[in-house]
């Protein structure tokens, strides 16, 4: 039997991005350390996990200081790239919630929207005779950011993204996908929005992917939550 692939497709928190005390430049968590690859690891042999995470990564946006982080201009490449696919993970907001962005947390989730409905209409690729695979909308974490660049750039937009997951919540309740809130159990770098959970921070409880569709309370900064087993990954991804 192939083994089942799952694509991970979001932004320098699926990148790697090792926050450091001056924003930027940086480096890259090894793959191991990363969330994707504490995942591949819990779910053990018959996964492939494919990793399509780029820092700066927004849903629907064209940034002004680059052409490439437009995620709904890639995702259908990418998905047509990597069929045959069992289940898409699509982790994306913080960069949206940028200042100069000016989008409210609802603009946010419809953005999020597009690509859901990229991958609802996917079926076949190009050329290919692979169905829809399934599909996982997750509301990022929160990140706290002391570098004063960083602080202007994302004014505001710690806010914006606590309020994503009761709307990314309503988005996957309407498009009949599954959702799940991780900023509920863990938290990200000091340094930017655009950092990895730290690899404590990950292997000490990243709960992949959600057993309940319903939205749970986050908690407070220094609340981990606990490890999630093996069969209860497998379980709630129906891909057993």
């Amino acid at each position: 039997m192939d083994d089942k692939r799952i694509l991970c497709f979001g932004d320098s928190l699926t990148w790697g991005w090792v926050a450091v005390l001056e924003g930027a430049p940086t480096t890259r968590f090894p793959y191991a350390d990363g969330w994707t690859g504490v995942m591949g690891t819990a779910l053990g042999p018959g996964f492939d996990i494919v990793e399509e995470g780029l820092s700066a990564r927004t849903t629907t946006i064209d940034d002004p200081a680059s052409s490439r982080l437009n995620g709904s201009a890639y995702l259908p490449a990418a998905l047509a790239s990597h069929l045959p696919l069992a289940l898409v993970i699509i982790m994306l907001g913080i960069n949206d919630a940028k200042s100069y962005y000016h989008r409210t947390p609802y603009e946010v989730a419809v953005g999020m929207s597009k690509l859901v409905g990229q991958l609802l209409t996917s079926a076949g690729g190009v050329g290919m005779v692979y169905p829809v695979p399934q599909v996982l909308v997750v509301a990022p974490p929160l990140a706290d950011m002391p570098d004063p660049w960083f602080r202007g750039m994302f004014d505001g937009g710690r806010q914006k993204t606590a309020e994503l997951a009761a709307h990314y919540k309503a988005l996957a309740d309407f498009m009949k996908v599954e959702f799940f809130d991780a900023g509920r159990c863990v938290g990200t770098g000091a340094s930017t929005a655009s950092t990895s959970p730290s690899p404590t921070t990950v292997t000490s409880g990243w709960p992949w992917p959600p057993r309940s569709r319903h939205p749970q309370p986050r908690p407070k900064a220094d609340r981990v939550a606990k490890p999630v087993g093996e069969r209860d990954v497998r379980r709630s991804a129906q891909l057993q």
